[in-house]
């Protein structure tokens, strides 16, 4: 086999759930697809980190060079309300669920020393300042996931959020356990907006 198609193979099976054989099925495909499709393939590859930015507010994902991503920016939304996940895809699983008007905050990770993440690599600085900064009292929906890092992230917070002395301006919440996977981002819309309606607080 070719050095280069070997390359290719070892790549592609280092994406999430993509074993040595679809690793190599998607190489020979990339392999014999017309070279339009491989050099705009190449090109968004190419293109990806420098044309996306995360928004100086929640931290969510949006086009450069545009500061801001357009749930912050949409004024219809309650910004009182404000679900703090791990990852973008559970901000997108949440909106395609329809039924959150909330706001966000993406942690981009969840505190796990074992595996070399601390809380000073997650976007959760912010988080605080924003609370600081909000006039009046908000909502923070806490929907971390419900494994050791999920749960030592959510302690932090909850933790971090006393020792600030800005308990009088939260109200902290958690979605309810009638997530069937547990996560986000494998949960059912109906599951999901009931976790989310049926919150508790903390």
């Amino acid at each position: 086999m070719p050095e280069a198609l070997k390359r290719l193979i070892q790549t592609i099976s280092l994406l999430p759930g993509i074993g040595e054989n679809r690793a190599t099925k998607l190489a020979f495909f990339l392999l014999s697809a017309n070279s339009r499709f491989s050099e705009e393939f190449a090109r968004n590859i190419t293109e990806l980190r420098g044309k996306t930015w995360k928004c100086n507010i929640c931290g969510a994902l949006t086009d450069a060079p545009k500061n801001i991503c357009n749930i912050c920016e949409d004024r219809t939304r309650n910004h009182k309300i404000l679900c703090v996940v791990e990852e973008y895809l559970d901000l997108l699983t949440i909106e395609q669920a329809w039924g959150y008007d909330g706001v966000y905050h993406i942690l981009w990770g969840a505190i796990s020393p074992v595996n070399g993440v601390f809380v000073w690599d997650l976007n959760i600085t912010s988080l605080f300042k924003r609370i600081q900064e909000e006039e009046g009292k908000i909502e923070i929906i806490i929907a971390t996931n419900p494994n050791l890092e999920g749960e030592a992230t959510s302690s932090f917070i909850i933790e971090e959020i006393e020792k600030r002395k800005l308990r009088h301006k939260v109200r902290i919440t958690r979605l309810s356990r009638g997530l069937s996977s547990g996560y986000i981002e494998y949960a059912d819309s109906l599951s999901l907006i009931s976790a989310l309606r049926e919150r508790k607080e903390v």
